[in-house]
């Protein structure tokens, strides 16, 4: 998964330079930076008394293929803010995880509670991008960004008023967070070398993170149990994915995950 990540971000770089190539950098900076700002409605969303739901729209992965033949994001969308959704995840990466920045304009237009764009941050322009698309926030991968670069690039999205979503999957990675001054930290449940998931990794690194800053548990989050394991060591936010793309009755699905069967 490591080379996956490594080849995705890439590809991801490969990409933007076609993309800048075309609509230089100045012109979406300037076009971003005109719109109004952002009242940072993503992290405000997250810190509630209860545990937040971020709620993930994506068609395929690469461990898992193609999740979801079918794919009525809008309606799915607001299938999750009917359910109590705090937050939507909507992935826009292309090839890997066949998103696309149409679904991100389209479910931020037709939802009230912030979306964030799930895709791999390594150029500035796509958090321009991401406040023009409707985001209220975008994902800094540790993995593929060092400590510096994180750090500008929250302070690029502090300056248009929407979150960095920092996630990391090891005790470096927490700590280049930390020092970068992420205000969320997501911790990756998914080991990147074999794609096995251990939602106790969560928990693991939950006690270096301080409590004024959210702290959000990412994949592999399939049943109450998870969800208690992780109420009790002082999660704010589960962003969850597969198991609700999967799921005929989202509503329901995330009331399992809540409250157990019934």
């Amino acid at each position: 998964m490591s080379d996956i990540l490594n080849t995705i971000a890439e590809n991801t770089r490969q990409r933007y330079e076609k993309i800048i190539a075309e609509k230089p950098l100045e012109k979406i900076k300037s076009q971003a930076l005109a719109m109004p700002r952002g009242d940072f409605e993503f992290e405000r969303a997250l810190k509630g008394d209860t545990l937040s739901f971020i709620c993930e729209i994506k068609k395929a992965s690469p461990s898992k293929g193609i999740i979801a033949e079918d794919f009525p994001y809008l309606e799915i969308a607001k299938e999750y803010e009917n359910a109590g959704a705090s937050c939507i995840s909507c992935l826009t990466e292309p090839k890997w995880f066949l998103g696309s920045d149409k679904y991100l304009k389209e479910v931020a237009e037709a939802v009230s509670i912030p979306v964030i764009r799930k895709d791999f941050t390594v150029n500035e322009y796509q958090i321009y991008e991401a406040k023009i698309l409707g985001a209220k926030a975008v994902l800094l991968i540790c993995a593929i960004l060092d400590t510096d670069t994180i750090k500008k690039y929250i302070e690029i999205a502090d300056s248009l008023g929407i979150s960095a979503l920092v996630e990391a999957h090891n005790e470096d990675e927490v700590n280049s967070a930390l020092t970068a001054g992420a205000r969320i930290i997501g911790v990756n449940n998914r080991n990147l070398k074999d794609f096995s998931v251990d939602v106790n990794n969560s928990a693991k690194y939950r006690k270096m993170i301080p409590d004024d800053i959210v702290f959000v548990s990412e994949s592999g989050i399939k049943t109450h149990e998870d969800v208690q394991v992780l109420i009790k060591n002082g999660t704010n936010a589960v962003l969850i994915g597969e198991t609700l793309m999967r799921s005929s009755d989202k509503k329901q699905k995330i009331k399992e995950l809540l409250y157990g069967e019934n």
